[in-house]
């Protein structure tokens, strides 16, 4: 048995909270502070310091404060969280749509494809930056390229299982 009234600021408030919990990014758009001249100035919280809710600032320049918050974006194929229930892959599209129903939402039409290919991480930081992570920090102008993957090998003897 579940109790459940209605939202007293309506729908789109327990979207709104639901959202930050299942969505949620590297930092969050209150905690930046300032964008200028190159620089990104943000509040974080230090973990390090005596008390325990110690909020200080710190300045990045752009670059690495893109370079920072693109370690926390996951690779292709990589999901965050696990849906399950009435979020869950089988009954999502089937369940969204009787919410939007009883709560009296428009249908709305259907998302376009996207024609373009979608871009990677290393795509993403040039577009943000202007700078390419694939250029060669020795030779100016030229750029780096994938010669060969070196796969980790076990060191010692194996372990057999003999269960």
């Amino acid at each position: 048995m579940v109790y459940a009234k209605p939202p007293f600021a309506g729908p789109q408030q327990v979207l709104d909270y639901v959202g930050r919990y299942t969505h949620r990014v590297a930092i969050s758009n209150h905690r930046v502070l300032d964008i200028e001249g190159g620089h990104v100035r943000f509040r974080y919280k230090d973990s390090r310091c005596d008390s325990s809710s110690k909020q200080k600032t710190m300045t990045l320049a752009a670059t690495e404060f893109s370079r920072r918050f693109l370690l926390h974006v996951l690779p292709a194929g990589f999901h965050r969280i696990r849906y399950y229930g009435w979020l869950g892959s089988r009954v999502r599209h089937e369940k969204l749509a009787q919410c939007r129903r009883l709560l009296h939402m428009p249908i709305s039409s259907e998302a376009s494809v996207d024609t373009q290919a979608p871009t990677n991480y290393r795509d993403r930081y040039e577009a943000l930056t202007g700078s390419s992570v694939r250029a060669c920090p020795v030779c100016p102008g030229a750029h780096m390229r994938l010669v060969d993957c070196l796969v980790a090998t076990r060191i010692g003897p194996t372990i057999m299982d003999t269960s």
